[in-house]
């Protein structure tokens, strides 16, 4: 095993004042950061007044960087792994760094700290005790509507994230595969100045955002209604 650790630093998602002390010790510590947007990491460190070699790594680059970034640890160096915002793997490419440095069998070390699915689910109100991520829909109609209708079979509490232009359309699938009165909650611009949760049935939320100049990433949360679990039941 190499005497390197990669380290998951997860930081702020909105708010700078998020991040944690065990995580600037990290970023101060490391030989090396490696980002998803060096332009993103370059204020978050100016902030924190740290100064650090980085080096970009995102899904068009990962096939190149994987390598050049396995290489660095096997000699010794001591590298951060961070996203633009939150904790880096959750629908990242951090992931695959992450597995690959496990087959080599190279130390990994995760750190707790911002992530925003979390950050939606207990602010949301709906049912905690166990719950489906689904990272990003796919993008075609018909297979986001397959995801849906496979999350809705575990009948748990659905969490996924969609961007501002696509969030009315997928709402729209939503009210198909669920019926117009489920719960569903939107999450928008958490920690921010503008923090927001808009709370009601999918009827009502998509009526509330007809109405409105739809801004800022979005966190969906649907809590399937007992009647949309017996209407399943019934189908099965």
């Amino acid at each position: 095993m190499s005497n390197a650790t990669l380290f998951v630093v997860p930081t702020p998602i909105g708010n700078l004042e998020d991040i944690t002390l065990r995580a600037i010790r990290i970023l101060q510590e490391v030989d090396t950061i490696v980002c998803e947007d060096t332009r993103q990491t370059i204020k978050l460190l100016s902030h924190l007044k740290i100064s650090k070699p980085l080096v970009s790594f995102y899904t068009q680059n990962q096939l190149k960087r994987i390598p050049q970034i396995i290489s660095m640890l096997e000699n010794g160096k001591n590298i951060a792994l961070v996203s633009d915002c939150g904790t880096p793997a959750i629908s990242d490419p951090g992931y695959y760094l992450i597995k690959e440095a496990i087959d080599k069998n190279i130390n990994v070390v995760p750190l707790p700290g911002a992530c925003a699915l979390i950050t939606a689910l207990v602010g949301s109100g709906l049912t905690t005790d166990s719950f489906v991520f689904l990272g990003f829909l796919k993008k075609k109609t018909g297979k986001m509507k397959k995801e849906l209708e496979q999350a809705k079979s575990i009948q748990k509490t659905i969490v996924f994230y969609e961007s501002p232009h696509r969030i009315l359309k997928t709402l729209e699938v939503c009210k198909e595969v669920f019926g117009e009165n489920t719960k569903v909650v939107l999450a928008r611009e958490l920690t921010k100045k503008f923090e927001e949760f808009i709370r009601g049935t999918i009827k009502e939320v998509i009526e509330n955002m007809s109405k409105r100049d739809i801004l800022g990433e979005f966190i969906v949360l649907i809590e399937p209604t007992e009647s949309t679990k017996e209407d399943h039941s019934l189908e099965i």
